[in-house]
């Protein structure tokens, strides 16, 4: 599994005592495991030797361990035309330990399932209607659904290490607590216990910011940039801000809400209690009722009635099908100016309509970014596929199993 960049915390150490001290041991198989992980091709005992700077014996029995356990799979020895003892490749062990994504968002529910390859060995979204729901009965739906997931990858020999639950909404990851999220009509809850999954260690975190590590970590031909913001368009819009390839979180991992940006102050409410958010505007239920399609269309439907309309949606008559994207430009530039980032990636709904999205979009950056014309702006469409959150959680409990290999050994 090619790894994601993960939030970076700061810890303020007072003593000893103030934070966990890792053994040697428990260290030494961390660089092992990272070192066979984070190569794009497979080194041998020598080649990890030489990348860690480990002795060779060390890290010969500290391999041994991580294949036990699982962690690291040994490939056919190969020769390379050399003397001596072939070399014995290893790679992430794939259908062993794996990492569980869950999701709610407003229009599904789902869970994936992640193994250290990278690979989704299983999967369920189930399409749903969850404005202003009720909490205890859509989340006992999402830990059924999770605890039927786990069970049948249990059943093929594997290990569910653990899940994230990725919500649309401001999550504080400190307390476990969902403060509000205003489509799902969901404030000042605790939503693991109503999962019901027992002692499989879940941790919550924002559908956005997970989508990004998601996209962070790759997957495709084209490389993820550094630093870029991640915006996901659904039924509401968040975004993710990544800076040198880790998320950059603000004090309490609340920023990037951009789909409550004002764009227009004498706009419609929003359901946030705001006047002319972005969401407004730019949400897939925004952009369906401008194209005159029912609000729970499928995206399909509002592809192929922009597609009927004409050159990237504006006919002949200069009417604009799809106005997002002027919408959607204003707000981007907001974040632009502000946080001086040029390459901006649109994910969810928007990855396929970034078509009659793009140049409306390109147009509005150009004109109010300041530093536009010293810059390039690239607006890009996400590669991580879709619904990234769900794989972007299961890696997070993957990383977390990388981060101490000791405790499954």
């Amino acid at each position: 599994m090619t790894t994601a960049g993960t939030a970076r915390e700061t810890t303020t150490r007072t003593g000893p005592g103030a934070a966990r001290q890792h053994t040697l041991r428990e260290r030494n198989l961390e660089l092992v495991a990272r070192a066979v992980y984070e190569v794009p091709e497979p080194l041998s005992r020598a080649g990890v030797a030489a990348a860690t700077g480990l002795a060779r014996a060390t890290v010969s029995t500290l391999v041994d361990q991580l294949v036990a356990a699982g962690l690291v799979r040994e490939l056919p020895a190969v020769t390379g035309g050399r003397a001596g003892r072939p070399a014995v490749p290893l790679v992430p062990a794939p259908r062993s330990v794996v990492g569980l994504g869950l999701e709610v968002n407003v229009d599904y529910l789902g869970a994936r399932v992640l193994d250290l390859t990278g690979e989704v060995v299983s999967e369920q979204v189930v399409p749903g209607a969850l404005h202003d729901s009720d909490p205890t009965v859509v989340l006992g739906r999402l830990g059924a659904l999770a605890r039927e997931v786990s069970d049948g990858v249990a059943a093929s020999g594997m290990t569910v290490a653990g899940a994230r639950l990725a919500l649309p909404g401001l999550v504080d990851p400190r307390t476990g607590l969902l403060e509000v999220a205003p489509n799902l009509g969901w404030s000042s809850l605790d939503p693991v216990p109503l999962l019901g999954l027992g002692d499989l260690g879940v941790r919550i975190a924002n559908e956005a910011k997970l989508a990004a590590l998601a996209e962070l970590a790759g997957g495709s031909d084209v490389a993820a940039p550094d630093s870029f913001i991640f915006v996901s368009g659904d039924v509401g819009i968040g975004a993710a801000i990544v800076v040198d390839r880790a998320l950059f979180l603000g004090e309490r991992g609340w920023n990037g809400e951009i789909g409550h940006v004002v764009v227009d102050p004498a706009g419609p409410r929003c359901s946030c209690g705001a006047f002319g958010c972005l969401e407004q505007y730019a949400g897939k239920e925004a952009m369906m009722r401008a194209a005159g399609l029912p609000l729970d269309s499928a995206l399909s439907a509002l592809i192929t009635r922009l597609t009927e309309a004409g050159d990237a949606g504006r006919p002949a008559d200069g009417r604009r099908t799809l106005p997002a994207g002027r919408a959607l430009g204003s707000a981007l530039a907001d974040f632009v100016n502000l946080l001086d980032v040029s390459t901006i990636v649109l994910g969810g709904a928007y990855t396929e309509l970034l078509p009659w999205l793009r140049a409306d979009v390109e147009e509005v950056l150009a004109d109010r970014v300041l530093s536009a014309p010293f810059v390039d702006l690239d607006v890009r469409a996400a590669q991580a596929g879709p619904h990234a959150a769900l794989t972007g959680g299961a890696r997070e409990v993957l990383q977390a199993v990388l981060a101490d290999p000791a405790a499954w050994v």
